[in-house]
């Protein structure tokens, strides 16, 4: 799908309630959301025609936009519906899914108190994350410049899109340095998240992996946590140092992109894919795809 461009794929996508052609959902140039980042969206993935959790990455859309001070015309029953709509019309069943909502081009300025809220969703085939053949290896996480902020400094709990722009810078930087992605510390030096996923280590046995207290608490990360638990793994959230990663064994990230990926490498500290690392891939792996389809295979 990289060699395509993304305004130019096949298909209908789900624009205030209704579909309409992929090339059709368009937005004007003086769209607030554009311009001032009020805007919120969720990344998804459908597995066998269906999205996995998809109720509560709906809550956490309707969430996000509170937190950026509007509301999303639509229930949380409704927008499930709809992603499942898009998936079906668009004959999709495994798909990456983008919910995205933005505040419309009626006021331009900073206050945009009368906009008009619009929501779209998208689903397209996109692959793993990251090569299916170094994911196994582990991937290279650089480290990252620019550090996640202080909470009381942006609206951390929303996935909101003003929140990426250090992620994509950071993340260029490092693909430009040979790098799969980057490794963000935050405002007090602790290890924090990569630009678009969850970190978690391994020492003796048990998983440790930093506080989301100025950062999301991801919903793969979560569905992590529970798979390591009912395996007897015992996880450890806390804050760590980066002088700590000498003393870690494994390292992996999660995320809807990323799902389970082993990491080798952070900047100068070296990890070792291992089994614990590996039995999660296989547990995530089978509780999202469908019951018939894990049983087959």
């Amino acid at each position: 799908m990289a060699s395509q461009s993304y305004d130019k794929i096949d298909g209908v996508i789900w624009y205030d309630g209704k579909l309409v052609k992929w090339a059709d959902a368009n937005v004007h140039v003086l769209t607030h959301g554009l311009h001032y980042a009020s805007c919120v969206f969720e990344g998804e993935r459908a597995y066998g025609g269906k999205v996995f959790k998809s109720t509560e990455h709906s809550e956490r859309l309707r969430r996000s936009a509170q937190i950026l001070d509007f509301e999303i015309p639509y229930s949380v029953a409704e927008i499930d519906a709809a992603k499942a709509l898009v998936i079906e019309k668009n004959n999709r069943p495994n798909a990456y899914v983008r919910p995205i909502a933005w505040r419309g081009s009626e006021m331009m300025g900073v206050s945009a108190q009368n906009n008009t809220i619009h929501l779209a969703i998208a689903a397209w085939e996109w692959p793993s994350y990251f090569d299916p053949a170094q994911k196994l290896k582990g991937i290279r996480l650089d480290l990252a410049e620019y550090r996640r902020p202080d909470p009381v400094t942006i609206p951390c709990k929303a996935k909101a899109a003003g929140l990426y722009m250090i992620c994509t810078v950071s993340k260029h930087r490092a693909e430009r340095k040979g790098y799969a992605d980057a490794l963000m510390l935050d405002w007090r030096g602790l290890v924090a998240e990569c630009t678009g996923a969850n970190v978690f280590f391994i020492k003796s046995g048990k998983i440790h992996t930093p506080t989301p207290d100025c950062f999301l608490d991801g919903i793969t990360r979560r569905t992590a946590i529970e798979l390591a638990k009912k395996r007897g793994i015992e996880v450890i959230e806390r804050a760590i140092t980066p002088e700590e990663l000498d003393g870690f064994g494994e390292c992996f990230i999660t995320g809807t992109a990323a799902e389970v990926t082993p990491v080798s490498e952070i900047a100068k500290w070296r990890f070792t894919p291992g089994a614990i690392t590996k039995q999660l891939m296989d547990d995530y792996t089978a509780t999202v795809q469908p019951k018939e389809r894990s049983a087959a295979a």
